[in-house]
């Protein structure tokens, strides 16, 4: 896989370039069940068929970031940590306070 095939899952997804599993897994749901044929066909008064080709491009797409999931170095270091829970970088910056803290 090339940054540049991630890049275009991404667009796929209409995802940032941070995005939790959680997100990722909830956009692929939430795209499966406007594109899927079935859904189309159902949600067509008109009898208008959906494009097989966007279900198999979002499919690709999932495989892919998934793939990339796969091999990722997740990183448990205390930046990262604080980085990712900013409450909890403010409790320890400012919770001793008597204004701020508990």
């Amino acid at each position: 896989m090339t940054y540049q095939e991630l890049q275009a899952a991404l667009e796929v997804f209409g995802l940032d370039e941070r995005a939790s599993l959680q997100e990722i897994k909830k956009r692929h749901h939430a795209l499966v069940k406007i594109h899927h044929p079935d859904q189309a066909r159902q949600d067509s008064s008109d009898g208008e068929q959906s494009d097989p080709e966007q279900i198999r491009r979002i499919n690709t797409a999932y495989g892919l970031i998934l793939d990339y999931l796969k091999s990722y170095r997740f990183s448990f270091s205390e930046t990262e940590f604080y980085r990712q829970n900013p409450d909890q970088h403010l409790r320890r910056q400012f919770g001793h306070d008597p204004l701020w803290g508990k």
